[in-house]
Protein backbone atom coordinates (compact mmCIF):
# COMPACT_ATOMS: atom_id res chain seq x y z
CA UNK A 1 0.00 0.00 0.00
CA UNK A 2 2.93 2.51 0.74
CA UNK A 3 4.52 1.86 -2.42
CA UNK A 4 1.02 2.42 -4.33
CA UNK A 5 0.28 5.50 -2.47
CA UNK A 6 4.14 6.45 -3.28
CA UNK A 7 3.56 5.77 -6.95
CA UNK A 8 0.53 7.57 -6.88
CA UNK A 9 1.86 11.04 -5.29
CA UNK A 10 4.56 10.96 -8.03
CA UNK A 11 2.53 10.64 -10.69
CA UNK A 12 0.61 13.99 -9.14
CA UNK A 13 3.95 15.41 -9.54
CA UNK A 14 4.43 14.70 -12.75
CA UNK A 15 6.85 12.03 -13.24
CA UNK A 16 6.91 10.29 -16.41
CA UNK A 17 5.75 6.72 -16.24
CA UNK A 18 9.03 5.03 -17.45
CA UNK A 19 10.36 5.63 -14.12
CA UNK A 20 7.47 4.08 -12.55
CA UNK A 21 7.23 1.10 -14.49
CA UNK A 22 10.49 0.29 -13.90
CA UNK A 23 9.96 1.15 -10.42
CA UNK A 24 7.42 -1.49 -10.50
CA UNK A 25 9.08 -4.11 -11.97
CA UNK A 26 12.46 -3.70 -9.67
CA UNK A 27 9.19 -4.68 -6.90
CA UNK A 28 8.26 -7.19 -7.95
CA UNK A 29 11.51 -9.57 -8.51
CA UNK A 30 12.36 -8.06 -4.54
CA UNK A 31 11.93 -11.48 -2.21
CA UNK A 32 8.36 -11.15 -0.37
CA UNK A 33 8.83 -10.13 2.98
CA UNK A 34 8.00 -13.66 5.34
CA UNK A 35 4.59 -13.60 6.61
CA UNK A 36 4.24 -13.04 10.28
CA UNK A 37 3.06 -17.09 10.78
CA UNK A 38 6.42 -18.68 9.31
CA UNK A 39 8.89 -16.04 11.36
CA UNK A 40 11.20 -17.50 13.11
CA UNK A 41 11.24 -17.98 16.66
CA UNK A 42 7.62 -16.28 16.70
CA UNK A 43 4.75 -18.56 18.66
CA UNK A 44 1.89 -19.09 16.37
CA UNK A 45 -1.51 -18.23 17.86
CA UNK A 46 -4.00 -20.89 18.18
CA UNK A 47 -5.90 -19.30 14.77
CA UNK A 48 -2.51 -19.38 13.13
CA UNK A 49 -2.46 -22.93 14.03
CA UNK A 50 -5.37 -24.10 13.03
CA UNK A 51 -5.45 -22.22 9.07
CA UNK A 52 -1.96 -23.62 8.85
CA UNK A 53 -3.17 -27.18 9.34
CA UNK A 54 -5.78 -26.60 7.20
CA UNK A 55 -4.09 -25.28 4.29
CA UNK A 56 -1.55 -28.20 4.95
CA UNK A 57 -4.80 -31.00 5.08
CA UNK A 58 -6.65 -29.35 1.55
CA UNK A 59 -3.19 -29.17 -0.28
CA UNK A 60 -2.15 -32.79 1.13
CA UNK A 61 -5.72 -33.95 0.06
CA UNK A 62 -5.50 -32.07 -3.41
CA UNK A 63 -2.11 -33.54 -4.62
CA UNK A 64 -2.59 -37.50 -3.30
CA UNK A 65 -5.98 -38.50 -1.21
CA UNK A 66 -6.68 -39.37 2.42
CA UNK A 67 -3.09 -40.97 3.35
CA UNK A 68 -1.26 -37.70 2.22
CA UNK A 69 -3.58 -35.76 4.12
CA UNK A 70 -3.03 -38.01 7.50
CA UNK A 71 0.90 -37.08 7.62
CA UNK A 72 0.34 -33.85 6.04
CA UNK A 73 -1.81 -33.30 9.81
CA UNK A 74 0.81 -35.37 11.58
CA UNK A 75 3.42 -33.17 10.32
CA UNK A 76 1.80 -30.10 11.21
CA UNK A 77 0.74 -31.03 14.69
CA UNK A 78 4.40 -31.99 15.10
CA UNK A 79 5.47 -28.88 13.90
CA UNK A 80 2.74 -27.15 16.21
CA UNK A 81 4.65 -29.26 18.93
CA UNK A 82 8.52 -28.03 18.27
CA UNK A 83 7.14 -24.51 17.90
CA UNK A 84 5.29 -24.25 21.35
CA UNK A 85 8.57 -26.45 22.76
CA UNK A 86 11.11 -23.83 21.21
CA UNK A 87 8.97 -20.83 22.65
CA UNK A 88 9.45 -22.48 26.39
CA UNK A 89 6.10 -22.74 26.85
CA UNK A 90 4.04 -25.02 29.21
CA UNK A 91 2.00 -26.36 26.02
CA UNK A 92 -1.35 -26.04 27.49
CA UNK A 93 -4.10 -28.01 24.99
CA UNK A 94 -7.08 -25.38 23.62
CA UNK A 95 -10.81 -26.54 24.61
CA UNK A 96 -11.05 -28.18 20.83
CA UNK A 97 -8.11 -30.72 21.92
CA UNK A 98 -8.98 -31.07 25.45
CA UNK A 99 -12.45 -32.31 23.93
CA UNK A 100 -10.47 -34.61 21.22
CA UNK A 101 -8.43 -36.26 23.81
CA UNK A 102 -11.70 -36.96 26.00
CA UNK A 103 -13.43 -38.80 23.29
CA UNK A 104 -10.24 -40.99 22.39
CA UNK A 105 -9.95 -41.86 26.37
CA UNK A 106 -14.02 -43.11 26.23
CA UNK A 107 -13.13 -44.86 23.01
CA UNK A 108 -10.26 -46.72 24.20
CA UNK A 109 -12.99 -48.93 26.42
CA UNK A 110 -14.98 -49.82 23.41
CA UNK A 111 -14.21 -52.64 20.82
CA UNK A 112 -16.22 -52.32 18.10
CA UNK A 113 -17.84 -55.51 16.38
CA UNK A 114 -19.54 -56.44 13.34
CA UNK A 115 -18.24 -53.75 11.37
CA UNK A 116 -18.78 -51.18 13.42
CA UNK A 117 -22.55 -52.16 14.29
CA UNK A 118 -22.36 -54.03 17.90
CA UNK A 119 -20.47 -51.66 20.30
CA UNK A 120 -19.20 -53.95 23.18
CA UNK A 121 -17.82 -52.23 26.35
CA UNK A 122 -15.37 -53.55 28.93
CA UNK A 123 -18.16 -52.94 31.69
CA UNK A 124 -18.90 -55.99 32.46
CA UNK A 125 -22.61 -56.88 34.37
CA UNK A 126 -22.42 -58.23 38.19
CA UNK A 127 -23.80 -61.54 39.08
CA UNK A 128 -26.87 -61.66 39.45
CA UNK A 129 -27.18 -58.22 37.04
CA UNK A 130 -28.10 -55.08 39.21
CA UNK A 131 -26.23 -52.27 36.41
CA UNK A 132 -29.24 -50.46 34.46
CA UNK A 133 -28.35 -52.12 30.67
CA UNK A 134 -28.23 -48.27 29.86
CA UNK A 135 -24.89 -47.66 32.11
CA UNK A 136 -23.20 -50.57 30.74
CA UNK A 137 -23.70 -48.84 26.99
CA UNK A 138 -23.37 -45.09 27.99
CA UNK A 139 -22.80 -44.05 24.49
CA UNK A 140 -25.93 -45.29 23.50
CA UNK A 141 -24.79 -47.71 21.39
CA UNK A 142 -26.37 -50.78 22.02
CA UNK A 143 -26.11 -54.81 20.65
CA UNK A 144 -27.88 -55.32 17.45
CA UNK A 145 -30.11 -58.22 17.09
CA UNK A 146 -29.68 -60.66 14.41
CA UNK A 147 -29.72 -59.03 11.14
CA UNK A 148 -31.16 -61.20 8.65
CA UNK A 149 -31.70 -60.27 4.53
CA UNK A 150 -34.83 -60.73 2.96
CA UNK A 151 -35.01 -63.85 0.54
CA UNK A 152 -35.77 -63.41 -3.14
CA UNK A 153 -38.68 -65.48 -3.13
CA UNK A 154 -40.87 -65.14 -0.08
CA UNK A 155 -43.68 -67.11 0.47
CA UNK A 156 -45.09 -69.04 -2.17
CA UNK A 157 -43.77 -69.25 -5.37
CA UNK A 158 -46.45 -67.57 -7.32
CA UNK A 159 -46.18 -65.00 -4.67
CA UNK A 160 -42.53 -64.08 -4.99
CA UNK A 161 -41.14 -60.61 -4.74
CA UNK A 162 -37.35 -59.55 -5.52
CA UNK A 163 -36.60 -58.14 -1.96
CA UNK A 164 -32.54 -58.58 -2.07
CA UNK A 165 -32.18 -54.96 -3.64
CA UNK A 166 -32.99 -53.76 -0.18
CA UNK A 167 -29.61 -54.59 1.41
CA UNK A 168 -27.27 -52.33 -1.04
CA UNK A 169 -30.05 -49.41 -1.56
CA UNK A 170 -28.95 -45.95 -1.01
CA UNK A 171 -31.95 -44.59 0.00
CA UNK A 172 -32.98 -47.37 2.40
CA UNK A 173 -29.83 -47.07 4.09
CA UNK A 174 -30.27 -43.83 4.58
CA UNK A 175 -33.94 -43.82 5.57
CA UNK A 176 -32.90 -46.45 8.38
CA UNK A 177 -30.62 -44.25 9.30
CA UNK A 178 -33.14 -41.49 10.30
CA UNK A 179 -34.47 -44.09 11.77
CA UNK A 180 -31.61 -45.55 13.92
CA UNK A 181 -33.04 -43.79 17.51
CA UNK A 182 -36.38 -45.71 17.44
CA UNK A 183 -34.13 -49.09 16.66
CA UNK A 184 -31.86 -48.18 19.55
CA UNK A 185 -34.88 -48.28 21.91
CA UNK A 186 -36.05 -51.32 20.75
CA UNK A 187 -32.02 -52.74 21.24
CA UNK A 188 -32.31 -51.44 24.47
CA UNK A 189 -35.17 -53.12 25.48
CA UNK A 190 -33.92 -56.53 24.17
CA UNK A 191 -30.78 -56.49 26.00
CA UNK A 192 -32.35 -55.86 29.04
CA UNK A 193 -34.24 -59.27 28.00
CA UNK A 194 -31.54 -61.01 27.02
CA UNK A 195 -29.46 -60.60 30.56
CA UNK A 196 -32.86 -60.62 32.49
CA UNK A 197 -33.76 -64.67 31.04
CA UNK A 198 -30.14 -65.57 31.97
CA UNK A 199 -30.27 -64.66 35.56
CA UNK A 200 -34.24 -66.81 35.42
CA UNK A 201 -32.38 -69.60 34.19
CA UNK A 202 -30.50 -69.84 37.40
CA UNK A 203 -33.76 -69.71 39.53
CA UNK A 204 -35.86 -72.35 38.26
CA UNK A 205 -35.56 -75.25 40.03
CA UNK A 206 -37.76 -77.85 41.61
CA UNK A 207 -39.55 -76.39 44.83
CA UNK A 208 -39.69 -72.98 44.18
CA UNK A 209 -42.91 -71.25 44.16
CA UNK A 210 -44.11 -69.66 41.05
CA UNK A 211 -44.97 -66.61 42.53
CA UNK A 212 -41.69 -66.07 43.94
CA UNK A 213 -40.03 -66.38 40.29
CA UNK A 214 -42.36 -64.43 38.66
CA UNK A 215 -41.48 -61.29 41.38
CA UNK A 216 -37.88 -61.73 41.19
CA UNK A 217 -37.59 -61.85 37.63
CA UNK A 218 -39.69 -58.53 37.11
CA UNK A 219 -37.94 -56.60 39.64
CA UNK A 220 -34.89 -57.64 37.73
CA UNK A 221 -36.50 -56.47 34.70
CA UNK A 222 -37.68 -53.13 36.87
CA UNK A 223 -33.79 -52.69 38.12
CA UNK A 224 -32.26 -52.88 34.67
CA UNK A 225 -34.38 -51.02 31.88
CA UNK A 226 -34.21 -48.17 35.25
CA UNK A 227 -38.12 -47.82 35.46
CA UNK A 228 -39.69 -44.81 35.16
CA UNK A 229 -43.50 -44.58 34.88
CA UNK A 230 -44.72 -45.21 31.64
CA UNK A 231 -41.43 -43.94 29.71
CA UNK A 232 -39.82 -47.63 31.03
CA UNK A 233 -40.84 -50.69 32.91
CA UNK A 234 -42.18 -54.09 32.29
CA UNK A 235 -43.91 -54.97 29.06
CA UNK A 236 -46.76 -57.12 30.70
CA UNK A 237 -47.55 -59.81 33.54
CA UNK A 238 -44.88 -62.69 33.54
CA UNK A 239 -46.38 -65.78 31.84
CA UNK A 240 -45.63 -69.28 33.29
CA UNK A 241 -48.18 -71.45 31.99
CA UNK A 242 -47.50 -74.96 33.05
CA UNK A 243 -47.56 -78.06 31.18
CA UNK A 244 -51.19 -78.40 29.18
CA UNK A 245 -52.05 -74.40 29.93
CA UNK A 246 -50.35 -72.65 26.74
CA UNK A 247 -50.31 -69.40 27.90
CA UNK A 248 -51.81 -66.41 29.83
CA UNK A 249 -51.55 -67.53 33.08
CA UNK A 250 -49.47 -65.92 36.00
CA UNK A 251 -50.32 -66.96 39.36
CA UNK A 252 -52.23 -64.13 41.85
CA UNK A 253 -51.45 -62.96 45.11
CA UNK A 254 -51.65 -65.55 47.81
CA UNK A 255 -50.80 -68.50 44.87
CA UNK A 256 -48.94 -71.05 46.36
CA UNK A 257 -48.36 -72.94 43.40
CA UNK A 258 -44.56 -75.10 43.24
CA UNK A 259 -42.60 -76.09 40.47
CA UNK A 260 -42.29 -80.03 40.63
CA UNK A 261 -40.15 -82.04 38.13
CA UNK A 262 -40.65 -82.78 34.96
CA UNK A 263 -43.28 -79.58 34.72
CA UNK A 264 -42.87 -78.01 31.18
CA UNK A 265 -43.53 -74.36 31.83
CA UNK A 266 -43.52 -71.02 29.44
CA UNK A 267 -41.18 -68.13 30.48
CA UNK A 268 -43.17 -65.37 28.34
CA UNK A 269 -42.28 -61.51 29.77
CA UNK A 270 -41.73 -58.56 28.10
CA UNK A 271 -39.91 -55.10 28.26
CA UNK A 272 -41.11 -51.73 27.43
CA UNK A 273 -39.24 -48.56 26.75
CA UNK A 274 -40.90 -45.78 25.26
CA UNK A 275 -43.72 -48.08 24.60
CA UNK A 276 -41.26 -50.30 22.29
CA UNK A 277 -42.52 -53.41 23.82
CA UNK A 278 -39.85 -56.57 23.55
CA UNK A 279 -41.73 -59.96 23.85
CA UNK A 280 -40.01 -62.60 23.99
CA UNK A 281 -40.60 -65.96 25.15
CA UNK A 282 -39.22 -69.74 25.39
CA UNK A 283 -39.89 -73.15 27.26
CA UNK A 284 -38.03 -75.16 30.14
CA UNK A 285 -38.27 -78.53 31.65
CA UNK A 286 -37.96 -77.91 35.06
CA UNK A 287 -34.91 -80.14 36.56
CA UNK A 288 -33.74 -80.82 32.96
CA UNK A 289 -30.36 -79.95 33.94
CA UNK A 290 -30.08 -82.56 37.20
CA UNK A 291 -29.07 -85.70 36.28
CA UNK A 292 -31.71 -87.26 38.77
CA UNK A 293 -34.72 -86.68 36.98
CA UNK A 294 -33.59 -87.64 33.46
CA UNK A 295 -36.04 -90.23 33.27
CA UNK A 296 -39.01 -87.35 34.23
CA UNK A 297 -37.80 -84.92 31.77
CA UNK A 298 -35.27 -86.48 28.64
CA UNK A 299 -38.45 -87.23 26.61
CA UNK A 300 -39.77 -83.48 26.31
CA UNK A 301 -36.54 -82.64 24.35
CA UNK A 302 -38.34 -83.30 20.49
CA UNK A 303 -41.18 -81.25 22.05
CA UNK A 304 -39.04 -77.97 22.39
CA UNK A 305 -37.08 -78.61 19.49
CA UNK A 306 -40.08 -78.96 17.39
CA UNK A 307 -41.28 -75.58 18.62
CA UNK A 308 -37.97 -74.08 18.24
CA UNK A 309 -37.57 -75.11 14.54
CA UNK A 310 -40.72 -73.79 13.86
CA UNK A 311 -40.58 -70.73 15.37
CA UNK A 312 -37.03 -70.29 13.48
CA UNK A 313 -39.12 -71.16 10.51
CA UNK A 314 -41.26 -68.30 10.67
CA UNK A 315 -38.45 -66.04 11.23
CA UNK A 316 -36.98 -67.15 8.18
CA UNK A 317 -40.29 -66.66 6.15
CA UNK A 318 -41.07 -63.47 7.41
CA UNK A 319 -40.23 -60.28 5.49
CA UNK A 320 -41.97 -57.48 3.50
CA UNK A 321 -44.99 -58.18 1.39
CA UNK A 322 -44.68 -61.62 2.73
CA UNK A 323 -48.20 -63.42 2.75
CA UNK A 324 -48.87 -63.74 6.69
CA UNK A 325 -50.99 -67.22 5.27
CA UNK A 326 -47.42 -68.37 3.96
CA UNK A 327 -45.52 -67.59 6.91
CA UNK A 328 -48.27 -70.03 8.90
CA UNK A 329 -48.02 -73.44 6.25
CA UNK A 330 -44.46 -73.16 6.22
CA UNK A 331 -44.01 -73.27 10.38
CA UNK A 332 -47.11 -76.05 10.24
CA UNK A 333 -45.07 -78.19 8.18
CA UNK A 334 -41.94 -78.06 10.09
CA UNK A 335 -43.64 -78.76 13.51
CA UNK A 336 -45.86 -81.55 12.22
CA UNK A 337 -42.71 -83.83 11.13
CA UNK A 338 -41.52 -83.86 15.03
CA UNK A 339 -43.14 -87.00 17.29
CA UNK A 340 -42.28 -87.36 21.32
CA UNK A 341 -42.42 -90.67 22.56
CA UNK A 342 -43.86 -91.45 25.75
CA UNK A 343 -44.58 -94.73 27.93
CA UNK A 344 -47.92 -94.72 26.61
CA UNK A 345 -47.31 -94.77 22.79
CA UNK A 346 -45.62 -92.01 20.18
CA UNK A 347 -47.60 -88.64 19.38
CA UNK A 348 -47.32 -85.79 16.83
CA UNK A 349 -46.50 -82.45 17.70
CA UNK A 350 -49.45 -80.50 16.94
CA UNK A 351 -49.57 -76.34 16.26
CA UNK A 352 -52.12 -74.78 18.70
CA UNK A 353 -54.02 -74.05 15.85
CA UNK A 354 -56.10 -70.81 17.51
CA UNK A 355 -53.24 -69.00 18.97
CA UNK A 356 -50.87 -67.07 17.04
CA UNK A 357 -48.60 -64.82 16.44
CA UNK A 358 -49.15 -60.73 16.18
CA UNK A 359 -47.84 -57.51 14.95
CA UNK A 360 -46.61 -55.04 17.68
CA UNK A 361 -47.50 -51.01 17.74
CA UNK A 362 -45.90 -48.40 20.45
CA UNK A 363 -48.19 -49.01 23.93
CA UNK A 364 -49.94 -52.01 21.94
CA UNK A 365 -48.63 -55.52 21.92
CA UNK A 366 -51.73 -56.82 19.91
CA UNK A 367 -51.41 -54.52 17.04
CA UNK A 368 -54.25 -55.67 14.89
CA UNK A 369 -52.46 -58.17 12.34
CA UNK A 370 -52.38 -62.05 13.29
CA UNK A 371 -49.47 -64.64 12.39
CA UNK A 372 -51.20 -67.74 12.25
CA UNK A 373 -49.02 -70.90 12.93
CA UNK A 374 -51.27 -73.26 10.09
CA UNK A 375 -52.09 -73.13 6.67
CA UNK A 376 -54.49 -70.96 5.90
CA UNK A 377 -55.79 -68.04 3.34
CA UNK A 378 -55.18 -65.24 5.23
CA UNK A 379 -53.66 -62.70 1.88
CA UNK A 380 -52.99 -60.12 4.49
CA UNK A 381 -49.23 -59.00 3.71
CA UNK A 382 -46.23 -57.82 6.20
CA UNK A 383 -45.25 -53.95 5.45
CA UNK A 384 -41.95 -51.95 5.79
CA UNK A 385 -41.15 -50.87 9.22
CA UNK A 386 -43.68 -53.07 11.14
CA UNK A 387 -42.38 -55.38 14.05
CA UNK A 388 -43.79 -58.29 14.92
CA UNK A 389 -43.85 -61.15 17.60
CA UNK A 390 -42.99 -64.39 15.59
CA UNK A 391 -44.48 -67.75 17.90
CA UNK A 392 -45.30 -71.29 17.50
CA UNK A 393 -47.21 -73.20 19.72
CA UNK A 394 -46.40 -76.50 19.80
CA UNK A 395 -48.86 -79.93 21.77
CA UNK A 396 -48.92 -82.91 21.95
CA UNK A 397 -53.01 -82.85 22.59
CA UNK A 398 -55.39 -81.74 20.71
CA UNK A 399 -53.40 -78.64 19.13
CA UNK A 400 -57.05 -76.52 19.99
CA UNK A 401 -56.62 -74.20 23.64
CA UNK A 402 -60.29 -72.93 25.77
CA UNK A 403 -60.48 -70.46 28.12
CA UNK A 404 -60.10 -71.80 31.88
CA UNK A 405 -58.92 -71.53 35.29
CA UNK A 406 -59.44 -68.00 37.14
CA UNK A 407 -58.24 -65.12 35.42
CA UNK A 408 -54.79 -62.97 35.76
CA UNK A 409 -54.16 -61.05 32.71
CA UNK A 410 -56.24 -57.65 32.07
CA UNK A 411 -55.36 -54.75 29.60
CA UNK A 412 -57.19 -51.23 28.59
CA UNK A 413 -59.34 -51.62 25.59
CA UNK A 414 -56.95 -49.61 22.87
CA UNK A 415 -59.47 -48.15 21.05
CA UNK A 416 -62.22 -47.08 24.01
CA UNK A 417 -62.43 -43.32 23.68
CA UNK A 418 -65.47 -42.04 26.77
CA UNK A 419 -67.21 -44.42 28.70
CA UNK A 420 -69.30 -43.32 31.86
CA UNK A 421 -68.49 -44.90 34.76
CA UNK A 422 -71.03 -44.83 37.90
CA UNK A 423 -68.99 -46.49 40.23
CA UNK A 424 -67.19 -44.47 42.41
CA UNK A 425 -64.12 -47.25 43.53
CA UNK A 426 -64.38 -48.12 39.29
CA UNK A 427 -63.51 -44.57 39.07
CA UNK A 428 -60.43 -44.61 41.06
CA UNK A 429 -59.53 -47.71 39.16
CA UNK A 430 -59.71 -46.49 36.15
CA UNK A 431 -57.99 -43.63 36.83
CA UNK A 432 -55.04 -45.86 38.36
CA UNK A 433 -55.19 -47.89 34.99
CA UNK A 434 -54.59 -45.00 33.12
CA UNK A 435 -51.68 -43.20 35.23
CA UNK A 436 -49.93 -46.73 35.47
CA UNK A 437 -50.17 -48.88 32.94
CA UNK A 438 -52.13 -47.02 30.05
CA UNK A 439 -53.35 -49.92 27.48
CA UNK A 440 -50.16 -51.92 28.33
CA UNK A 441 -51.38 -55.22 29.82
CA UNK A 442 -51.40 -55.67 33.73
CA UNK A 443 -52.44 -58.36 36.42
CA UNK A 444 -53.86 -58.45 39.65
CA UNK A 445 -50.48 -58.66 41.43
CA UNK A 446 -49.12 -55.49 40.05
CA UNK A 447 -52.24 -53.80 41.63
CA UNK A 448 -51.75 -55.41 44.55
CA UNK A 449 -48.29 -54.44 44.63
CA UNK A 450 -49.47 -50.98 44.08
CA UNK A 451 -51.69 -50.14 47.17
CA UNK A 452 -54.99 -51.30 45.12
CA UNK A 453 -57.39 -53.14 47.95
CA UNK A 454 -60.63 -54.21 47.71
CA UNK A 455 -60.38 -53.74 43.73
CA UNK A 456 -61.86 -57.09 42.30
CA UNK A 457 -65.45 -55.93 42.36
CA UNK A 458 -64.07 -52.30 40.38
CA UNK A 459 -62.24 -54.29 38.12
CA UNK A 460 -65.71 -56.44 37.12
CA UNK A 461 -67.70 -53.46 36.31
CA UNK A 462 -64.65 -51.95 33.85
CA UNK A 463 -64.57 -55.17 32.52
CA UNK A 464 -68.20 -55.25 31.69
CA UNK A 465 -68.39 -51.82 30.61
CA UNK A 466 -65.75 -52.67 27.70
CA UNK A 467 -63.41 -50.31 29.03
CA UNK A 468 -60.78 -53.35 30.33
CA UNK A 469 -60.74 -56.57 28.87
CA UNK A 470 -59.76 -59.47 30.61
CA UNK A 471 -57.46 -62.65 29.55
CA UNK A 472 -58.29 -65.82 31.15
CA UNK A 473 -55.63 -68.80 30.72
CA UNK A 474 -55.63 -70.94 27.48
CA UNK A 475 -55.53 -74.53 27.95
CA UNK A 476 -55.37 -77.44 25.87
CA UNK A 477 -57.17 -81.38 27.26
CA UNK A 478 -55.97 -81.83 30.32
CA UNK A 479 -52.75 -84.54 30.23
CA UNK A 480 -51.34 -82.76 27.09
CA UNK A 481 -48.11 -80.90 27.37
CA UNK A 482 -47.92 -77.41 24.96
CA UNK A 483 -44.17 -75.80 24.61
CA UNK A 484 -43.87 -72.18 22.89
CA UNK A 485 -40.83 -70.22 21.60
CA UNK A 486 -41.05 -66.60 20.79
CA UNK A 487 -38.88 -63.52 19.34
CA UNK A 488 -39.55 -59.87 17.87
CA UNK A 489 -38.58 -59.12 14.79
CA UNK A 490 -38.53 -55.55 13.29
CA UNK A 491 -38.93 -55.26 9.04
CA UNK A 492 -35.99 -52.51 8.98
CA UNK A 493 -35.97 -51.07 5.08
CA UNK A 494 -32.85 -52.82 3.96
CA UNK A 495 -33.09 -56.12 6.54
CA UNK A 496 -34.99 -58.26 9.01
CA UNK A 497 -33.42 -57.94 12.29
CA UNK A 498 -34.49 -60.37 15.04
CA UNK A 499 -34.33 -58.07 18.22
CA UNK A 500 -34.50 -60.64 20.67
CA UNK A 501 -31.81 -63.29 19.51
CA UNK A 502 -29.43 -64.40 22.11
CA UNK A 503 -26.51 -66.89 22.83
CA UNK A 504 -29.62 -69.25 24.65
CA UNK A 505 -32.11 -69.33 21.62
Amino acid sequence: QMCIRDRYQRRVRGESSETMATEMAVDSTAEPNPAPEQSEGQTLTAAQKKRLRKKKAAAAKAAGGEEEMDGAVGEMDGAVGENSGAAGEPGELSAAQKKRLRKKKAASGLKIANAGKTVVHDCIQTDPPSIPVAELFPDGNFPFGEEVEYKNTCGAAENCTDNTWRWSSAEKREQERLEKPMYDVMRQASEVHRQVRQYVYTLIKPGMLLIEMCEKLENMTRQLVNENGLQAGVGFPTGCSINHCAAHFTPNENDTTVLQPGDVMKVDFGVQIEGRIIDCAFTVICGRNDPQYDHITAKFDPLLAAVKDATNTGIAEAGIDVRLGDIGAAIQEVMESYEVEFEDGTKQVKCCQNLNGHSIDPYRIHAGKSVPIVKGREMTKMEEGEVYAIETFGSTGKGYVKEDMECSHYMKNFDVDFVNVRLPRARALLAHIDRHYGTLAFCRRFLARDGQTKYLLALRNLCELGIVDPYPPLCDIKGSYVAQYEHTIALRPTCKEVLSRGPDY
